[in-house]
């Protein structure tokens, strides 16, 4: 019970958070308020808030209130934006830098999801994704070959790939396949995102297809932890799953 109830304490404060009870730049009550508040120990109270200290939340330093950062950064599915499409509708500063780009023959997997013969040739690129000026995502994409020569012009701090292709060259993502799931940071990760090396990240693989469904690109990014929250609305009424009212049989 002792375990889960510092995670019941951070969910608490969290929607507080998400709600605007504590506004961004506000403290937080202090540990001892905390613990009044939940009647737990104070060391409950101190693992609750680290939590959300992880999450970039509240402020991380130690023997002073904490200070509320920001609120939530949520990414919705619903529709098929950018990176850099949803962190500018949403008023966060983005920046961008390409730290690679390298022409090799596309990996067993990267042909597969490209649909391209084995050993084709693809443009590799590696770069830095940063949100208000912090470190937030590395991003690993394969490009197909004949996306390959328009993404090589651009400049590296080129903050949306997919806007510039957009715009210059009429190719337009128009279907996107995403895989999510959490990785141990490398020691590459580790360095480039300012996190220790084995730290949770959060890792979303997407195939990004023309309308035509000609694809374009298969991205690997890998998040920091709280950086980002995915969104995803469900409804019974577009589920092939069938749902009746009344007794169960068997």
């Amino acid at each position: 019970m002792a375990a889960s109830r510092y995670l019941q304490i951070a969910e608490a404060l969290r929607r507080s958070i998400l709600g605007g009870e504590y506004p961004v730049g506000s403290q937080l009550p202090s540990e001892s308020d905390l613990a009044a508040r939940w009647s737990a120990s104070r060391g409950t109270v101190r693992q609750a808030v680290a939590v959300l200290a992880s999450e970039g939340l509240i402020g991380s330093r130690q023997g002073a209130r904490r200070i509320v950062l920001r609120r939530e950064r949520r990414h919705s599915f619903a529709e098929l934006n950018s990176f850099a499409q949803w962190a500018q509708g949403e008023g966060y500063e983005i920046s961008s830098r390409i730290l690679t780009r390298t022409r090799r023959p596309a990996t067993p997997a990267e042909s597969t999801r490209l649909t391209l013969p084995p050993g084709a040739g693809i443009l590799y690129v590696v770069r830095l994704r940063l949100l208000d000026g912090e470190p937030a995502m590395l991003e690993r994409t394969a490009y197909a070959d004949w996306v390959a020569p328009a993404v090589e012009e651009l400049p590296d701090d080129c903050v949306s790939i997919m806007n510039s292709l957009a715009e210059a060259h009429g190719i337009v993502a128009h279907y996107g396949d995403h895989l999510i799931d959490a990785v141990p940071a490398g020691s590459v990760d580790a360095r480039l995102l300012h996190v220790r090396r084995g730290s949770p990240l959060l890792r979303q693989r997407h195939l990004t297809c023309t309308a035509a469904g000609r694809p374009i690109e298969w991205t690997d990014d890998r998040y920091v932890a709280g950086a980002v929250t995915f969104s995803v609305s469900n409804s019974a009424d577009t589920s092939p799953l069938s749902r009746r009212a009344g007794r169960l049989d068997g």
